[in-house]
């Protein structure tokens, strides 16, 4: 029986949004395996979070003992946490991915590009640590795509490391993260309040923008690709077959894998296949503010009247949360 999920693969390469290792054991193999603060923090407490106390026993051992070295500047605390998130869970999707597994850094540095270089270059260093050599490339540092992180961006990828521009929602962003030659930008379809707020819907989901921005793409032959996120539904997921690459949280997976394709009521790829609607941009459209911080700061402010820059800082503040929570988490554990 061809399924959704199926359907889907030969149209984008999918990507699991989660650390729950099941979920790629059984519904992949996937390219890439996203995350982030929230993912981690509800993995990490999952039925009390006993089953992963020896994660963290063996997270708080590192930091203290055989990567104490690669600490930098950091806290115990924030240091425990990128290894904990590290040990056991992303690197274990290792097997069941082709590409990469991404790693986001502290969002609380979204606004200094000089510790967000120095907080993907110590999660590259304990990554590589901890992994063969035929696996050390394999990590992409997730960073909010802020004029700051953008150029943090902009720094590691010409010392090699992959970066993906998160929390993107108009081409002030985008123009700027291909610019900085990021490997990947991850627009949201949906702000990141659905997630957090039941009942709240997003108005203005990005679908037009994730299309328009991967015909940018293509027209200016940047090695940048589009990867989708955000998704509520799987009419939300089909609509964007197509798109380069899609993250799915496990609840969508699971419906798209077992939604035969005949019985499919909706139409798919209506984003990429109706392009009547969509803007074409150029480079010349950003020449003007993606060298020019100031100039750059107010199309971003100004892009959606301001909505766009306040999603952003709302995303910010959910992954400082959850960030903060699971550093409060290291205590139940020492």
């Amino acid at each position: 029986m061809a399924t959704l999920l199926d359907t889907l693969r030969q149209a984008s390469h999918v990507d699991c949004d989660t650390m729950d290792r099941r979920v790629a054991e059984t519904l992949g193999p996937f390219v890439d395996c996203t995350s982030n603060q929230a993912i981690a923090y509800f993995e990490l407490s999952r039925d009390g979070g006993e089953q992963y106390r020896r994660l963290w026993t063996d997270a708080i051992a590192c930091a203290a003992g055989s990567l104490h070295h690669l600490s930098g500047d950091a806290t115990q605390e924030e240091f425990v946490v990128e290894i904990a998130k590290m040990i056991k869970l992303q690197l274990s999707f290792l097997p069941f991915t082709s590409g990469y597994v991404h790693v986001q850094t502290n969002p609380k540095l979204s606004f200094s590009t000089e510790k967000t270089v120095k907080n993907a270059q110590r999660i590259n260093s304990v990554f590589k640590a901890l992994v063969a050599e035929v696996d050390a490339q394999r990590v992409c540092i997730k960073i909010p795509a802020t004029w700051e992180g953008l150029q943090a961006c902009r720094s590691l990828e010409a010392q090699g490391i992959k970066t993906l521009a998160t929390t993107l929602f108009c081409m002030e962003q985008a123009s700027l993260a291909a610019e900085a030659n990021c490997t990947y930008i991850a627009p949201y379809v949906n702000e990141l309040r659905v997630h957090f707020d039941k009942g709240f819907v997003d108005e203005h989901k990005a679908f037009a923008f994730c299309a328009e921005t991967q015909n940018y793409y293509k027209k200016i032959g940047t090695k940048t690709q589009v990867l989708v996120a955000s998704l509520t539904s799987t009419d939300e997921v089909m609509q964007l077959a197509g798109v380069q690459h899609i993250t799915i949280s496990p609840p969508l997976l699971e419906e798209l894998a077992a939604t035969a394709l005949d019985s499919w009521q909706s139409r798919s790829a209506i984003i990429f296949e109706n392009r009547s609607g969509l803007k074409s941009y150029s480079r010349d459209d950003f020449k003007d503010i993606i060298h020019d911080e100031s100039a750059w700061r107010l199309a971003f402010a100004r892009s959606g009247f301001g909505t766009s820059h306040a999603k952003i800082i709302q995303a910010i503040n959910y992954f400082s949360d959850f960030q903060e929570k699971l550093e409060r988490m290291v205590q139940n554990y020492q």
